[in-house]
């Protein structure tokens, strides 16, 4: 959530310096029809167009065209000159050009962190963002939570309908993992079929209530796998629960912390699968009691 309205933050101030530039730039060219004057108008299209997106920036490069016109009226009343018609076609290529360069960098960086089977962060982003999580846990004492999950007899698939059905189905749990998550939420593949969720401001309660949540969408599945109908229950996970210790928090690094926080979740996860699968198990500093 905090992440969403630092980008609409962003975004609304990116808005209001485009604007302001726009403004700007007319009134001096209005006042001195300036050649110089005039290429400033690049400018606001370049920043609508990398920091806005394709739309923006190409609705700023046909404003900024007007604005020139309006500017200099009493230049085009004698008709247009080739350096005119250059200058308004390239206030529109600029932007078009700027908004597709950045759009494919917005893409990139998307591809770079994410999972390609099921949509959701890989675990070089995952790393990225927990450390960022626990750095807000270390300085407000706000709870974070971590759930390590595994598809259950995901290899009964594989043996029975084929490495693609076995895909399928992670694909699948990947996606209702996702569907089910809170915006505060983030998760990743780590492994063939074995997920890693890290979930602030989430405590004990909250958590389990959310694991359940999760392996209960998981079950009522009724799926389709390599163009075959499967039953409801073909499709279970079991989850283990781990919460971030603050105090550890305060005197670790994010990398240890992490790590510790990641083992316990994995040691209640194995002992969910030891109790007899699709359930979900919390970790406690004595071992690991039923959630």
């Amino acid at each position: 959530m905090d992440h969403i309205l630092s980008r609409r933050r962003r975004r609304a101030w990116v808005t209001l310096g485009v604007v302001s530039a726009l403004w700007i730039i007319f009134a001096v060219d209005w006042r001195t029809g300036s050649a110089p004057v005039q290429h400033l108008y690049y400018l606001p299209i370049v920043v609508a167009s990398l920091g806005l997106g394709r739309f923006p920036g190409i609705t700023t490069s046909l404003v900024a065209v007007v604005l020139y016109h309006l500017a200099n009226r009493a230049h085009f009343t004698s008709g247009y000159t080739d350096a005119d018609v250059v200058q308004t076609t390239l206030f529109v290529v600029v932007g078009i050009v700027t908004a597709k360069l950045s759009e494919d960098a917005r893409r990139l960086r998307h591809l770079a962190a994410t999972d390609d089977l099921t949509g959701l962060h890989n675990l070089r982003s995952f790393e990225a963002k927990l450390s960022a999580m626990m750095r807000v846990s270390r300085s407000t004492g706000a709870p974070l939570t971590m759930f390590v999950i595994d598809v259950d007899r995901l290899k009964s698939i594989n043996d029975a309908h084929g490495h693609l059905a076995g895909s399928e189905a992670v694909r699948l749990v990947g996606h209702t993992l996702a569907k089910h998550l809170p915006s505060e939420a983030v998760a990743c593949r780590y492994g063939g079929d074995e997920f890693a969720v890290a979930v602030s401001g989430c405590g004990d309660c909250r958590a389990r209530s959310l694991a359940e949540e999760l392996r209960t969408s998981i079950y009522a599945l009724a799926p389709v796998l390599v163009g075959r109908s499967f039953p409801t229950g073909t499709l279970s996970i079991s989850i283990g629960i781990a919460s971030l210790d603050t105090g550890a928090c305060n005197s670790a690094t994010e990398v240890g912390v992490g790590e510790a926080l990641f083992a316990s979740a994995d040691h209640a996860l194995y002992a969910a699968k030891r109790r007899g699968r699709n359930r979900v198990q919390a970790f406690s500093g004595a071992g690991s009691s039923v959630a």
